[in-house]
């Protein structure tokens, strides 16, 4: 783990009322002194880049980036957590396999050596000016911004949810307070009973994660000799099992032979927790429910901060980024990476560690005067859980094409994607991802060449 970490807990305002400024954590400066820290970075040839978002794409570029600009850099990550989360492990948390604490560890252990934390989250971005405002009141300026603050999880849409998560048979893998609740609910279920899978309109983190805690469902009550006591439904807002036909046409053919009811265009819009009823939006009208157990992946979405900012898309709400360079359409100094990007892709882990690489490069090249020729394919991974021992390995690219890493059909149960998920993931996650040095499909080897900076 990094050793040498640097905080900033300045909460004082920059410009006190004596006209003197106080001491202010490095890479955070008062407006008196914007003008003069500029000079002297440009005149030690110094490049400020400020990461918004402290998560696994703020993580893994900040890190990429100290490897690269090393003392011609001043690397700024503006994080508000004190913890950071796996969330990729939350399946398995729900399924029983792991506790919810083998996905948590400390953010400032994994804090690049040489860069500066700043524990405040922005508010306002001002991407004319170069500058940031954070919550605290602190101003931050940049020669590179770089996006990556995630996915807001918009629990407050589905009436009754918020309340009642946790409790009244309702869960959700999607939160570290309630992934441990899904196993407990999973094994409460008994003959006669009714457990409900949801899936929202919006697109969520992975696109496969929606069900894969249904086929864990599934095998552990076939493993407990009363699946065929217990109703299993897949109640989803989409059209179909999954985006690529490829490993949708297998997902369907499975959830037909386990017999689990596949009721599509069924939006969930409130939850009854006392009289554990779900009502769903549906093409025929209002249609309410009767669960003993309900599994509910909330709507997601940017948050307001980003989509009411000038960095925005207007039809989508995320970052507004070339879908190749990762460069930001309007301003050239700014990039994103990850679920907070309006890259047209599912949103994963796997495609940040393609991403990352990607923007690291173009942004040097950009600093360099060089072109932006690094180009991300739209490169993802869902690894879909379909028992305790087996997975479907989805890999895929822009237009949903199928991109498998393996000599084998990937579309096909396998145990050794579930080996891959259990053991070498996570520790490729939290030793390497996180510190620059893993690259998904491609392991250990950065696929992108960057020049030297001098």
């Amino acid at each position: 783990m990094f050793k040498s970490i640097m905080y900033a807990l300045a909460v004082a305002p920059t410009t006190p009322s004596n006209g003197v400024d106080q001491q202010l954590p490095k890479g955070v400066i008062s407006a008196s002194q914007l003008g003069s820290e500029k000079e002297k970075r440009k005149l030690k040839d110094v490049t400020k880049i400020v990461v918004v978002g402290g998560g696994a794409g703020g993580l893994s570029v900040a890190s990429q980036l100290e490897h690269k600009f090393k003392a011609k850099g001043d690397i700024v990550i503006v994080e508000p957590s004190d913890k950071h989360y796996y969330q990729p492990l939350w399946t398995l948390v729900g399924g029983g396999i792991f506790s919810r604490k083998d996905s948590e560890r400390n953010e400032k252990d994994f804090i690049p050596k040489g860069a500066t934390w700043v524990k405040d989250s922005v508010t306002v971005f001002k991407p004319e000016e170069n500058i940031v405002l954070t919550k605290d009141g602190k101003e931050i300026d940049y020669d590179y911004l770089i996006v990556s603050t995630g996915l807001e999880l918009y629990w407050d849409r589905i009436k009754g949810l918020k309340e009642n998560l946790g409790k009244n048979g309702v869960t959700s893998n999607y939160s570290y307070d309630s992934c441990e609740k899904t196993f407990e609910f999973i094994k409460s279920l008994k003959a006669g009973n009714v457990a409900i899978f949801t899936v929202p309109t919006t697109g969520v983190k992975c696109g496969g994660a929606p069900q894969k805690i249904l086929w864990l469902c599934d095998d552990y009550l076939r493993k407990h000799g009363i699946r065929d006591k217990v109703r299993l439904d897949f109640n989803s807002a989409g059209a179909s099992m999954f985006p690529v036909k490829k490993y949708s046409e297998v997902l369907d053919k499975m959830a037909k032979e386990r017999d689990v009811n596949q009721n599509f265009a069924h939006n969930l819009v409130e939850i009854k927790g006392d009289s554990k009823e779900a009502v769903f939006e549906t093409p025929q009208g209002t249609k309410t429910v009767k669960y003993d157990m309900i599994h509910v992946v909330p709507p997601m979405g940017p948050s307001s901060i980003i989509k009411n900012s000038p960095l925005a898309d207007p039809a989508t709400g995320f970052v507004n980024v070339n879908k190749e360079t990762l460069q930001h359409v309007k301003y050239d100094n700014v990039f994103s990476l990850g679920d907070t990007s309006n890259l047209p892709t599912s949103k994963t882990a796997a495609a940040i560690t393609s991403q990352a690489p990607v923007l690291v490069g173009n942004l040097i090249n950009h600093k360099l005067g060089l072109p932006l020729n690094n180009k991300y394919d739209g490169y993802t991974s869902c690894p879909i859980t379909t028992s305790y021992n087996k997975i479907i390995l989805a890999e895929f690219k822009y237009g949903f094409e199928v991109s498998e890493s393996f000599p084998f059909d990937q579309s096909k149960e396998s145990y050794f994607p579930m080996l891959l998920k259990k053991y070498i993931f996570p520790t490729a996650y939290w030793e390497g991802m996180l510190k620059g040095r893993w690259f998904g499909k491609n392991t250990l080897f950065n696929p992108v060449k960057t020049p030297e900076i001098n």
